[in-house]
């Protein structure tokens, strides 16, 4: 998968689902830490390659991220 050819917001959205799908736990969330080394880029994309692990393609197209629903307001 080629998540660099995904545009920021993109990223941002696909890992917004995938966390959505996790239980929310210091635990599950600092694992992303470790290969983010402070970059964000690096973290929406250590939260996508994990949710392609358990469930073979981007939140946006199967398993339980395809049902999340995102609502955010645009200036």
């Amino acid at each position: 998968m080629e998540l660099d050819k995904l545009t920021t917001r993109e990223l941002q959205t696909e890992s917004a689902r995938a966390l959505a799908t996790m239980d929310a736990t210091s635990v599950n969330i600092h694992q992303f830490n470790k290969q983010a080394h402070h970059n964000s880029w690096n973290w929406y994309k250590a939260v996508i390659n994990w949710y392609v692990e358990q469930y073979g393609d981007l939140p946006s197209k199967v398993g339980p991220g395809v049902e999340v629903k995102l609502i955010w307001q645009s200036k």
